[in-house]
């Protein structure tokens, strides 16, 4: 009975300790045409992206200059982002899934969070 409580509450401190570091990392709304929308979080080399209530990891691709791509190859999520603007694609099924998106900071008139500390100008 010791060691089951022992290891229940050693499991709960662990979930507990990944909640946290969820909850501190900045989560981002992008605002898309058509009244879509998505969020980001991450850091500029492996971004976690929520569309429709389900979330997925994407890591950054080769681009061109001066954009940002992100994928994941098993769902088929790219996410191009460019100074002004990001595009949500599906490749696995050809279709764009959101247009013309933009966070807060972007409509102020600020480069996407995912440029700082990056160098979009430069092929990886």
């Amino acid at each position: 009975m010791k060691k089951s409580l022992l290891t229940i509450s050693f499991a709960l401190a662990c979930l507990s300790g990944a909640a946290n570091v969820s909850a501190n990392e900045e989560v981002f709304t992008w605002t898309c045409s058509e009244s879509k929308q998505f969020k980001t979080a991450g850091t500029t080399e492996k971004v976690r992206l929520t569309w429709e209530s389900k979330t997925y990891d994407l890591d950054r691709q080769t681009s061109l200059p001066g954009s940002l791509r992100y994928k994941n190859t098993n769902s088929g999520f790219d996410l191009v982002v460019l100074g002004n603007k990001a595009m949500l694609f599906n490749i696995k099924v050809g279709t764009r899934l959101a247009d013309f998106c933009q966070t807060a900071e972007m409509k102020a008139g600020k480069l996407p969070h995912l440029f700082a500390g990056a160098e979009p100008f430069v092929q990886n």
